[in-house]
């Protein structure tokens, strides 16, 4: 069980991304949102190779980095299912688990889902006195459903709604507010190039635009609103196949999160920080996707992974973030065993850097299954 403070960005920001950072807050200007939960890595596949996902080859868990590659995978259909624990150094109910898969009617398009639940175990609340208010058990959901379609022999294009509930403090009254589950609605658009030839070697990339939608709030003051982790992400990938039965990809993507910093509080200054926080929650979401590039909250991830006889796969990969955003560094590794039309994946992560940052994957490991129906178009 958890104890925190009842303030709701500060809970979304510990529970969900889990930045733990030595410098003061006025060293640093991290961009924080609301359900950032989006944003954690759902598989463990790509998990083990430092969280790359956008232009590596389709799975089960495409919809959640790039949609617009589904059409090119090689199975008529596939479900996956994933567990993911979080902050399991001090709670050990709290986890993400998903669920995704894909149908191709046709080899030119595929229709796909998901489902994303993040349970943050038992809270005891308090107030900023320190005082014992109810518990709780926060939880949040995702539901996606999407359709993407080639447009080419090597290009693909893709788009995904998605329902957003995040039930944190729900109920719950403090200092005369009564919080409620907040709400949004989003959209994902995606592009991919398959350059692979017909055996499998060659260049892909993709471009995945996600999570644009509304903003999302907790009380009926709808001044409160707060963003939605809007993400541009891009990726390039290189798969060498050796003898028929080795294949081994280099992959890299970026991504830059579509939201403007929140301004940084002085206490110096007690009339001009609450002017330009209203300034700050009064901004249109259109208007606060091009804001955005004036920040800094960029992010990398390298990961290679190496398969033999399409059976069995071997992985490692590093992520990286500035010191600004968090600086959130580690190492992954992980292996997936294929048999019969089941593929298990696992994965680990291990933190990197100076000791100041931690990650609440930190030592974990982490698994999946994939389930294959079989060939597409019946081969």
């Amino acid at each position: 069980m958890i104890r925190f403070t009842l303030r709701l960005t500060a809970l979304c920001m510990l529970l969900s991304i889990g930045i733990y950072h030595a410098a003061s807050a006025q060293d640093i200007n991290i961009v924080t949102t609301a359900v950032p939960f989006l944003r954690i890595s759902p598989d463990a596949r790509s998990g083990g190779m430092g969280d790359v996902g956008i232009a590596i080859s389709p799975d089960a868990n495409s919809g959640f980095w790039n949609l617009a590659k589904t059409p090119f995978a090689t199975s008529s259909g596939q479900i996956g299912v994933t567990y993911t624990p979080w902050l399991k150094d001090i709670a050990q109910d709290v986890f993400l688990a998903t669920l995704a898969g894909y149908y191709k009617p046709d080899e030119e398009s595929a229709i796909s889902g998901s489902v994303r639940y993040f349970n943050l175990g038992e809270i005891q609340f308090v107030d900023n006195s320190g005082n014992e208010l109810n518990k709780g058990r926060p939880r949040e959901l995702a539901v996606d459903f999407g359709y993407s379609r080639k447009i080419s022999d090597k290009l693909g294009v893709g788009v995904a709604l998605r329902y957003i509930n995040s039930s944190l403090a729900n109920g719950l009254s403090s200092n005369g507010v009564t919080y409620k589950a907040g709400n949004a609605i989003a959209a994902d658009l995606s592009l991919f190039y398959n350059g692979l030839n017909d055996e499998g070697m060659g260049p892909t990339y993709g471009i995945s635009i996600s999570n644009l939608g509304s903003k999302i709030g907790y009380t009926n003051d709808a001044k409160s609103k707060d963003f939605i982790p809007a993400n541009l992400g891009a990726g390039l990938a290189y798969t060498w196949v050796f003898q028929e039965t080795s294949k081994f990809t280099l992959g890299v993507d970026v991504n830059h999160l579509l939201v403007p910093a929140a301004p940084t509080y002085n206490p110096d200054d007690t009339t001009g920080y609450p002017q330009q926080l209203e300034d700050y929650h009064n901004q249109s979401v259109f208007s606060s996707w091009f804001k955005s590039f004036s920040n800094k909250a960029y992010t990398a991830s390298f990961g290679a992974e190496y398969t033999y006889n399409d059976q069995f796969s071997a992985r490692a990969g590093y992520f990286y973030e500035g010191k600004s955003q968090g600086g959130r560094r580690y190492f992954t590794a992980g292996v997936g065993v294929k048999y019969n039309v089941a593929q298990l994946n696992f994965s680990y992560l291990a933190p990197s850097g100076n000791g100041v940052t931690r990650n609440p994957l930190s030592n974990t490991l982490r698994f999946g299954v994939i389930f294959d129906f079989g060939a597409a178009g019946g081969e």
